[in-house]
């Protein structure tokens, strides 16, 4: 179940990602510039944004099954859709629709974490996670492989056939669990806010979640812009390898999820948070030096993905009638974290070079690690039922609770 699960998040999250190194092949088979031909990526992760707010707080409200088989459905149908697109306009809204629905995979994340015991919660979401990561790495380095051979409409192609498959196959596997209710759809959206306002726990995660994704956001937004120039001067097929790097992160999804099972989710965040300051680091000097720059990126990336796995364990724990929209709150503060880094990133780029881009990264690391040290040095220390130190389970929850007040 756990390996379906995985799949389906990679395979779901994937499709964000197949159309951006086509873009040149896009423009030429529609007739238009690669400039328009980029409105494409934006208006994904427009959809994308939209399908956080307004679908996947439905998961706390419907049947999941159904609604994971029946969203796949309709990303089978966008792509399709997007495969035979005649025009620029046809194509875009084909990919939106798709980026829409492709929010499945964080519908299925909360699942997965229902449906696990509560003493392996982390390891379910660890391992969930690292076949998202995998669908977030691999989607770009398939579509350019499978373009270059078959041409690019292919790729949608297949990747319409894959979401087919996947529908029927979670159709048959997961289990039928009964709604567990709740509000209206207006009042359901509506009560994200309440939830951010009354979860302490959740504002922090938020926190160190949006810092994360920044720092993701200021390398990827960047990096090609150093390997395409001296003296590195790489083609865009070498610059796609580099994101290779980051399958560090999967290592860390399974490490972070055992550390959240056996309670050292405080602790845990901590080591990562200064994991990422380290990558930014390296990175930094490795400007020049090809190895130090891809060692830093997979520390940079370890760091990212370690404390991601961290957060959604800890939130997951807060409000178990809940998950979906727990997961609209923190995803959507990341997405929105993600959105100004990358602009931020360009402003540094543009005025300052790789320093300054590798200082606005290195800064915001440096902004968590003060987050998490001053939770740390004020919190009262909450010991667990049998004095082992950290709680697990409902204590841990409470002793989260009481150390982010």
């Amino acid at each position: 179940m756990m390996i379906l699960l995985a799949v389906a998040c990679g395979a779901a999250v994937a499709n964000l990602y197949y159309a951006q190194p086509l873009l040149h092949a896009i423009a030429v088979g529609v007739g238009t510039s690669a400039s328009d031909a980029a409105l494409l990526v934006t208006v994904t992760q427009i959809g994308y944004a939209a399908g956080l707010v307004l679908l996947v707080p439905l998961g706390d409200l419907l049947d999941r099954r159904r609604l994971v088989s029946r969203m796949l459905v309709v990303t089978a149908l966008g792509l399709a859709a997007a495969a035979a697109a005649p025009g620029l306009g046809l194509l875009a809204l084909a990919l939106g629709v798709v980026g829409v629905t492709s929010v499945v995979a964080q519908i299925l994340v909360p699942f997965a974490s229902a449906l696990a015991s509560e003493d392996e919660r982390g390891r379910v979401v660890g391992q969930v996670m690292s076949g998202l990561l995998m669908g977030i790495l691999l989607a770009r380095t398939v579509s350019g492989l499978v373009a270059a051979i078959a041409g690019w409409r292919t790729v949608f192609a297949l990747a319409a056939g894959a979401m087919l498959i996947l529908s029927a196959a979670l159709w048959r596997a997961l289990p039928d669990v009964a709604p567990q209710g709740g509000p209206p759809y207006p009042k359901l959206v509506a009560s994200v806010g309440t939830l951010i306002r009354e979860e302490p726990v959740l504002r922090l995660r938020m926190v160190y979640g949006g810092l994360g994704m920044a720092s993701f956001s200021v390398l990827w937004t960047s990096l090609a812009l150093l390997l395409s120039r001296p003296p590195f001067s790489y083609g865009a097929a070498v610059i796609g390898l580099f994101g290779l790097a980051g399958l560090a992160g999967t290592v860390a999804a399974q490490a972070a999820g055992r550390a959240a099972d056996r309670g050292g989710a405080t602790s845990a965040t901590g080591f990562f948070l200064t994991a990422i300051a380290l990558g930014w680091a390296l990175i930094a000097l490795g400007r020049t030096q090809v190895v130090l720059l891809i060692v830093g990126i997979m520390v940079l990336d370890l760091g990212i993905q370690g404390q991601h796995i961290l957060n959604q364990t800890v939130i997951y724990a807060l409000r178990p009638d809940a998950r979906s929209r727990l997961t609209t709150a923190y995803m959507t503060g990341n997405f929105l974290c993600g959105a100004l880094a990358s602009a931020g990133a360009d402003f540094a780029w543009r005025s300052a070079g790789w320093l300054a881009v590798c200082a606005l990264g290195g800064a915001l690391s440096v902004l968590a690690m003060l987050v998490w040290g001053g939770l740390v040095r004020g919190r009262r220390r909450v010991p667990s039922p049998d004095g082992a130190g950290e709680c697990s389970g409902r204590d841990r929850l409470v002793a989260e609770r009481v150390r982010s007040r």
